[in-house]
């Protein structure tokens, strides 16, 4: 309630500087701070799709832009906006209805006057809505007019705060026909409230005379209702306030003394305004000040439309708005909320549904950022709260679970003894070494025999003993990496496979130097003797030895973690180092192979007794065919199968070396025995069979 009117008779008439803002005060908060209550209490409920009415005039349009700037910092969209007026046209008021009728939103603020509602709730009347949930301004919220609309049963919004002014109540009531006769407006009301005539009255034509036993006390009206007074509360503080401001021009207060007050003081309306900037007075429960604009603490009453046991529809009010309150204050809900309809839950007015965890939002194009759709996330991506914007990229180590809401520890793979392929190589590598044990363990029972002593027992029984190894090492390729069986697994593999093709080699120029020396004049077995083949595989082994420890010591294996080759897992592997000393391992064997397959492939045809050079030949061939084939499986195979391959070639290649050179003595030992003789072996016809 403005106050220029209590003011006017304090200032002359030609006084136009009064007129600024700086002279305009208020006790009615401005439709500003209503604008972002409404918007403040749309937020809290979660409605972010609604539909807007307002009066086509200066409340309504400027109310309403207000609440549109404030729902948009909300996040807040509008579906429509629609403007009418009292006196518009039917067909306006008709075509404002279907848009509302039409709309998606189930929420409806109308910043609107009472008298433009009316106009309004009389067209949608005869229409089949959904139920809308209404939230009003204090214009027609808390108007007892609009009560017998049941369209409007849950409807919600912010009311002028309701006061009891003392003694009103007994003053209203205590009129009697004598005091009210000497008021035409009084006068009017008692004959209307009571249909009948006071005496020498001109507007009761027709009425009975008033009898003078009228009570107003047995009246039952607004106008005995001071229980629900909200703009009379808002004078009434408006009067106080421009009595307060007097008083403090004209009295002095003492502490401990009654006020002096100079009631002969000229006052100003200057001084007026000056002191009412200065006024902070508590009066019938509520603090009247203003601030710097004239205006005062925006506090409202949060009103609701409820249905009462008797069928009625009445005011209750659920809720207060502080905006002087401390954040998460200025709203407090202190009562159940009827909602529209007979719905028990807080309506829902959205565009789209919230996107749950796991998804995101996407705008769709050319609709407000209330409309979009749901988006889920893309592996290695999370989005953990509702209505994300955007996913998050997971850590290194951690990968989206299948809800795409939460990162969860990449799974690390590597060859496991757990797992069907680590057990099925890993037993294999022990059939190998049992193999190897028992081909040692019969060429040492049969050690006397031809056979063994003519294919050299000594380096056979290193051969053996190397291929156990081979068989072995290939364990160390399983399970989980760490530092040490990094270094073992290949600094193992290259030492045992050249100490096997050392061993092979030196046979196969044992059989050379043999057939060279059966020629006449021929001494050449005494400088390739069990000496000097001892030296030789001694010597092609520390080459490989020395290679694997320039390899530890420059660049040794380490375990890595590889996470290119799969997003989803961490590869769990032996990274090779130094890649120069791991190739360098392998080219050394591959070197030994082929020189050790070229001298087996010139041995070949020589005679019967020493044929091993056939055995040799086929073994180094299956050998070479291995490894070649295992470079290009090595670097195109992922993860874990990478590791199998290079097991797979170990014992390929070990399992040829025994099949094909110890399987046929052990034959002929075992099996043959009419065969294991000197005899036999000194024979110059070719062998049936070897």
């Amino acid at each position: 309630m403005l106050l220029w009117a209590s003011l006017a008779p304090l200032l002359p008439s030609p006084c136009p500087e009064y007129l600024e803002p700086s002279a305009f005060h208020r006790t009615i908060p401005s439709d500003y701070f209503q604008a972002a209550a409404l918007a403040r209490l749309v937020k809290h409920f979660g409605w972010t799709w609604i539909g807007a009415v307002r009066s086509d005039s200066d409340y309504g349009n400027n109310g309403m832009a207000a609440f549109l700037q404030a729902a948009k910092a909300e996040g807040i969209c509008v579906e429509y906006s629609e403007a009418l007026y009292r006196t518009n046209p039917r067909t306006k008021v008709r075509r404002v209805a279907e848009v509302i009728s039409r709309s998606t939103a189930r929420v409806v603020v109308a910043f609107i006057a009472s008298g433009d509602m009316l106009v309004l709730l009389s067209e949608l009347e005869g229409k089949v809505l959904a139920p809308l949930q209404w939230i009003g301004s204090e214009a027609w919220v808390t108007d007892r007019k609009m009560l017998r609309y049941r369209l409007f049963a849950g409807a919600i919004g912010f009311g002028i705060p309701r006061s009891v002014i003392p003694g009103l109540r007994d003053f209203l009531l205590d009129l009697g026909p004598a005091q009210v006769s000497h008021s035409p407006l009084l006068t009017e009301f008692w004959e209307s409230a009571f249909n009948c005539s006071l005496g020498g009255s001109q507007t009761a034509a027709g009425r009975k005379t008033c009898d003078g036993t009228q009570n107003l006390r047995d009246l039952q009206n607004p106008y005995t209702d001071t229980f629900q007074l909200r703009i009379s509360n808002m004078v009434y503080k408006a009067v106080y306030a421009i009595a307060q401001a007097i008083h403090s021009i004209i009295c002095t207060d003492k502490p401990n003394a009654p006020p002096h007050c100079n009631t002969s003081i000229q006052v100003e309306p200057w001084q007026v305004m000056e002191h009412l900037r200065k006024v902070n007075f508590s009066r019938n429960g509520y603090k009247v000040s203003f601030d710097t604009n004239g205006d005062p603490v925006a506090t409202y009453e949060l009103v609701n439309w409820q249905v009462m046991r008797d069928g009625n529809m009445e005011f209750v009010t659920v809720g207060h708005y502080d905006a002087s309150a401390p954040d998460g204050q200025v709203l407090i809900m202190n009562k159940n909320i009827t909602w529209a309809g007979d719905q028990l839950q807080v309506p829902v007015s959205v565009c789209s549904e919230s996107c749950l965890p796991g998804t995101r939002k996407a705008m769709q194009r050319g609709r407000p950022v209330c409309c979009y759709d749901c988006v889920p996330c893309a592996e290695g991506e999370i989005s953990n709260v509702t209505d994300s914007l955007d996913c998050i990229t997971c850590p290194a180590d951690y990968w989206s679970n299948a809800e795409k809401d939460k990162c969860v520890p990449k799974p690390i793979e590597f060859l496991s003894f757990h797992e069907v392929l680590g057990i099925i190589l890993a037993a294999c590598s022990v059939t190998g070494a049992c193999m190897a044990f028992m081909v040692a363990a019969v060429f040492y029972r049969h050690r006397d025999t031809p056979i063994v002593k003519a294919n050299n027992s000594e380096l056979s029984f290193l051969l053996v003993f190397s291929l156990k190894l081979c068989f072995l090492c290939s364990l160390t390729f399983i399970g989980r990496p760490s530092d040490w069986s990094c270094m073992l697994r290949h600094t193992a593999f290259g030492i045992t496979f050249v100490l096997c093709i050392s061993c092979v080699l030196g046979k196969t120029i044992v059989v050379l130097m043999a057939f060279r020396a059966t020629l006449p004049g021929s001494n050449v077995m005494k400088w390739f003797g069990p000496p000097q083949q001892r030296l030789s595989v001694l010597a092609f082994t520390l080459i490989q030895v020395l290679i694997c420890v320039l390899w530890l010591t420059i660049s040794p294996p380490f375990p890595n973690k590889n996470m290119k080759h799969y997003k989803e897992k961490i590869i769990l592997e032996c990274d090779v180092g130094s890649a120069v000393g791991f190739w360098a391992v392998l080219g050394y064997i591959g070197l030994l192979s082929i020189m050790c397959f070229g001298l087996a492939f010139l041995a070949r045809k020589l005679p019967d007794n020493f044929n091993e050079a056939k055995f040799i030949t086929f073994s180094m061939l299956i050998f070479c065919a291995v490894w070649i084939t295992f470079i290009p499986a090595y670097v195109s195979s992922p993860g874990k199968f990478t590791v199998a391959v290079e097991i797979f070639a170990i014992l390929a290649s070990s399992f040829g070396l025994i099949v094909c050179i110890f399987v046929p003595k052990c034959f002929i030992i075992l099996f043959r025995p009419e065969q294991n003789t000197k005899k036999h072996m000194m024979g110059k016809m070719p062998s049936k069979s070897l």
